[in-house]
């Protein structure tokens, strides 16, 4: 295929007419290159930003993710494409295509350039082969995107000739509807993604800003009503939210999302994540999470999802194989870590539960979840001064997550700290005043003081108000010594959480939410 030059209109509406030109020319290079059947890796580098704007990162940033996407979907079976996180990993990296492919396991490498000046966008990509750094292929491309939706169908139509005899017509359609046709639309989305990535309070409000203007651009775009639904789902843990104010607000984009793209994994994996943080319903959860699997057996956050969600469900040593192939499929996610982290703690496993918290923070010392898991994880080996520690590098980089917070109460209570426990109750308290702040954070601080009264008072304010936490009681160790308490029995039947009735994976959404 030869490049063609073009008249550029705006930088930014570029991203659809790139993604499709890249993914079908990377799939004509390793095709082309490769011998058909043999299994293969393909590792796609994070596109070199070579514009003076550093502003178009997120640009970069996604057409990288949407392509390692893009290869991923068309020959699940024989190709494996490396995960997005893990990738991102090599970023601005000094490291040789060599080590990569080693550390990878990659058998192909793409690395791709971006520019854009003055209006004008040039891409240059790479296919090299990894054992011996042979370039198989290589093409410039400067392009104008005066007509998005001709060159994307085109260019899709490319895509799926380049591998008849493995794509089915089904994949064809998903391919081609997985994105919008608004090229504003794909903008707004890709930087709803890139906020997203930073799980703070100010991260999740600009992301739920960004694919709220997503979806209004185009109702039907399934992936931004996917991460609309995520964001808000997510911000009931990353930001304090009030449940009962996202709730509603996530299941409607989750049902969205599903309604227009059934088989869009993401989707799926936005259905699954309401049922599980909101409706409590942990077996149509389950169903849906391994739906998403099966649609991108590369997508190492639904892996993530379920095996969190069957590690609750108490199926332990499900829950670790799952885990396993999370980091397997993106096994540069310091997410994937933390909450493999989270996993290993729930089935008591501290020592392993502080390895994948500190491997977490190797990967990025900014992620605030992986120095909550290894505070855990030292709380659970009786290190109490080193998870206080951890416990405030956690508090400093989410913004004052309560959840950081209420574990430094419950630790110094434990400690004999009384009087520093209960100063914690008060910042809690006085907090809640102007804002939500979840009652369970409140509970495992009386937890800790041995307050058991008002251990199951905050515990009953938690499930008036829904609050997402309590899905941890079950497994939780730091609630041992209330098992025995009718009370707790009570409420976890309340909740749901002791249910074994297989009909419920045939639920769909159904629970009304409050208010």
């Amino acid at each position: 295929m030869v490049a063609s030059r073009w008249r550029l209109r705006a930088g930014q509406v570029l991203v659809l007419a790139v993604l499709a030109v890249l993914a079908g020319l990377l799939v004509w290079g390793w095709t082309a290159a490769v011998n058909p059947g043999s299994p293969i890796t393909i590792a796609v580098l994070p596109f070199e930003n070579l514009s003076r704007d550093e502003g178009t990162d997120y640009l970069a940033n996604g057409l990288a993710e949407d392509t390692i996407v893009s290869l991923g979907r068309i020959d699940p079976g024989r190709v494996s494409v490396i995960g997005r996180t893990s990738m991102a990993a090599y970023k601005r990296t000094t490291k040789s295509l060599a080590e990569i492919g080693t550390e990878l396991g990659a058998d192909y490498l793409v690395e791709s350039s971006l520019r854009s000046e003055a209006g004008e966008l040039r891409l240059t990509a790479r296919l090299i082969r990894a054992r011996d750094q042979v370039q198989v292929w290589s093409e410039s491309f400067d392009r104008h995107a005066s007509s998005i939706l001709g060159v994307q169908q085109e260019l899709s139509a490319a895509i799926a000739e380049q591998v008849q005899t493995r794509l089915s017509p089904e994949r064809r359609r998903a391919l081609a509807r997985r994105h919008t046709q608004n090229p504003e639309a794909y903008d707004v989305f890709l930087r709803g993604r890139n906020f997203t990535s930073q799980r703070t309070p100010d991260g999740m409000r600009l992301a739920i800003e960004s694919f709220q203007r997503a979806t209004a651009l185009d109702p039907d775009y399934a992936l931004a009503w996917s991460g609309l639904a995520e964001a808000f789902s997510s911000s009931a843990i990353n930001s304090d939210a009030d449940p009962r104010d996202v709730w509603p607000r996530a299941r409607q984009a989750a049902l969205r999302a599903v309604a227009v793209h059934r088989d869009l994994a993401e989707a799926q994996q936005a259905l699954g994540y309401v049922n599980w943080m909101f409706e409590w319903k942990w077996r149509a959860a389950e169903v849906e999470f391994r739906r998403a699997t099966e649609l991108d057996p590369s997508f190492s956050r639904a892996y993530v999802s379920l095996g969190h969600l069957l590690s609750q469900m108490g199926r332990q040593a499900e829950a670790q194989t799952v885990m396993r192939r999370a980091r397997e499929v993106d096994p540069l996610s310091p997410l994937a870590y933390a909450l493999s982290s989270q996993v290993a703690y729930q089935a008591r496993d501290w020592s392993s539960a502080l390895e994948l918290a500190s491997r977490a923070i190797a990967l990025n010392g900014e992620l605030w979840i992986g120095h909550q898991m290894r505070g855990q994880a030292h709380e659970g080996l009786g290190h109490a001064d080193l998870a206080l520690h951890a416990l405030a590098s956690a508090a400093r980089l989410s913004g004052g997550n309560s959840t950081a917070l209420s574990l430094t109460g419950y630790i110094l209570a434990r400690a004999g700290r009384t009087a520093e426990a209960r100063d914690v109750l008060v910042t809690l308290e006085e907090a809640s005043r102007p804002r939500y702040v979840p009652p369970y954070a409140l509970a495992l601080v009386h937890a800790g003081l041995g307050d058991t009264d008002a251990v199951f008072d905050w515990l009953d304010r938690a499930y008036r108000a829904h609050d997402v936490h309590l899905m941890y009681l079950p497994v939780d160790a730091k609630w041992e010594s209330y098992r025995s308490d009718p009370r707790y029995g009570a409420l976890v039947a309340r909740c749901g959480f002791t249910s074994k009735d297989p009909a419920t994976d045939r639920q769909a959404i159904e629970t009304r939410p409050p208010g």
